[in-house]
């Protein structure tokens, strides 16, 4: 359905479909946002609108339940518009250029819930399969839940520590301290513990790991802790197209990929702990405010859930 603005808007309009090039859905999200303008201001020629005006028009979007999403989307489109329309009609300012729309809220880390998370790594379908890949990638996804590591810290992880002329280690397992060292963002290094299902998934992996070593591993790669099928080390994206499967397999549903088994340690680690630092320092965030979003995360549903600070993370003694 179109709506009739105004003659500027709709040469604001056919000039971004023949100079800008922009798409009809675009155009006519434009103009739907362009038509709340002129809905609040029927009688009110569009070069006499001052800032006061767009605020109040904001305010009154703002007060109908609007989203502080959409009313940047629309407050965006008038100031394009203004922007544009200013220099041809010899206006003063654009009042819509430093009007603010309410602060639009960081999205939330997606995070599973700690049943989603035992289902995921659990699945009866997987328990039997002793294949090299299989039992990798178990050991892969426990160790992402129970240590919070970012993508890039898993693939850069050596056995143990090495270190040679042209060669040293990013990041290391130590299985017999149950400790992980790991190298993250600006090169700071870090420890992180084991939980108890992540070491025996990673002893089952380490005995069957020579089988992925070939002849042709680069040098590099041969204490690499995951491998990938041709004998090199595993790639990034080997491992996120890997987690989809398991996910498909495990019947979780949504968009699973390694930053989410991240998040979920996270926010499952604070519903239990509830100890803001010695997440951000499990996490490897330089700054607390990073990981404070994981408070606004509604954790009251996991309670019940939890053994104590986390849900796989029962340590041998």
């Amino acid at each position: 359905m179109n709506h009739n603005l105004p003659a500027a808007m709709e040469q604001w309009l056919d000039y971004l479909r023949t100079n800008k090039r922009y798409s009809a859905h675009t155009l006519a999200a434009y103009r739907r946002d362009l038509a709340q303008l002129t809905r609040l201001y029927p009688d009110i020629d569009l070069a006499t609108l001052s800032s006061p005006q767009i605020r109040t028009a904001i305010a009154r979007l703002h007060a109908s339940q609007m989203s502080p999403r959409s009313l940047a989307r629309i407050l965006s489109a008038w100031r394009g518009f203004y922007a544009w329309w200013v220099p041809l009609a010899k206006l003063s300012l654009n009042p819509a250029k430093n009007v603010k729309t309410p602060k639009v809220p960081k999205s939330l880390p997606k995070a599973l819930s700690v049943e989603q998370t035992q289902a995921l790594l659990d699945h009866p379908a997987r328990q039997a399969q002793n294949a090299p890949i299989h039992l990798r990638d178990q050991a892969m996804f426990e160790l992402l839940y129970a240590s919070g590591l970012r993508l890039s810290e898993l693939v850069q992880l050596d056995t143990h520590y090495v270190k040679k002329d042209n060669y040293e280690s990013a990041g290391w397992l130590n299985l017999a301290e149950q400790e992980l060292t790991v190298k993250g963002k600006g090169n700071k290094t870090r420890l992180v513990p084991l939980g108890r299902k992540a070491q025996e998934a990673l002893s089952t992996w380490l005995a069957a790991r020579p089988s992925l070593l070939k002849p042709a591993t680069p040098e590099n790669d041969i204490n690499a802790l995951f491998l990938g099928e041709r004998g090199a080390r595993i790639s990034p994206r080997v491992v996120q197209l890997q987690l989809k499967k398991f996910a498909q397999l495990s019947e979780v549903p949504g968009q699973i990929h390694p930053h989410v088994l991240r998040h979920s340690f996270a926010s499952h680690l604070l519903q239990s702990a509830q100890d803001l630092r010695a997440v951000q320092e499990l996490l490897g965030h330089a700054n607390i405010s990073t990981t404070q979003i994981y408070t606004r995360l509604d954790f009251q549903h996991l309670a019940k859930a939890y053994d104590q600070a986390h849900p796989r993370a029962k340590r041998k003694n």
